[in-house]
């Protein structure tokens, strides 16, 4: 059964860091493109960051430009986000995404939180 189960969430002052991790399961990993998502409350859910299934290109959301970094390890079938100068418009549910890179069908995490407050 595939699975998608997001770690590292939590509380960070503004300026912190936190990295997170999606291990996968159920399913061929590097067959898949892995993306983040996040959704603060309120708001729609957006794109913070996607990667290609053989981890050879990366996109980002222009205000997560320069400040994550996504990345994979198809070895350990886990994706993650460094975020770096973490602001508290950051502050939301992070869920990753895997989209299958032929068919184009999609699986979602759970989520985990991420809050930045001083």
């Amino acid at each position: 059964q595939l699975q998608l189960v997001e770690s590292g969430g939590g509380l960070v002052q503004p300026g912190g860091s936190l990295r997170l991790s999606c291990a996968a399961s159920g399913f061929t990993f590097s067959n898949y493109v892995m993306s983040w998502y996040r959704q603060a409350p309120g708001k729609e859910r957006e794109l913070v960051a996607s990667i290609t299934n053989t981890g050879s290109r990366t996109n980002y959301a222009d205000s997560m430009k320069g400040r994550f970094t996504i990345s994979r390890d198809n070895a350990k079938n886990t994706m993650y986000l460094q975020m770096n100068s973490l602001k508290p418009e950051d502050t939301a549910v992070y869920y990753c995404k895997a989209t299958h890179a032929l068919s184009g069908r999609d699986y979602w995490g759970q989520g985990t939180q991420v809050t930045v407050s001083s």
